[in-house]
């Protein structure tokens, strides 16, 4: 099927340099292309949901900022020193 379409300058010559270099043609290169991007779609949206564990209790310890990744290290770090 013939079509037209408007393609950025840029990427128009980057798509031919790059069908010269694999002794492609440019519709060839552009239809891999699409294929790609739209397998990588159609994947995506099969992607099971992503289950997250959680635990309970009685959530952060008075004085804990879990904003402060620097406070949190060295709160960890001292819960794991036996002095």
């Amino acid at each position: 099927m013939r079509t037209t379409i408007r393609i950025d300058e840029e990427l128009l010559k980057e798509a031919k340099q790059l069908a010269i270099r694999r002794g492609k043609s440019l519709t060839s290169v552009i239809e891999d292309a699409l294929r790609e991007t739209i397998a990588r779609q159609n994947k995506s949206k099969q992607r099971k949901p992503v289950r997250l564990v959680t635990f309970t209790g009685q959530g952060t310890l008075p004085g804990v900022d879990l904003d402060d990744s620097a406070a949190l290290m060295d709160l960890m770090d001292s819960s794991n020193d036996p002095d």
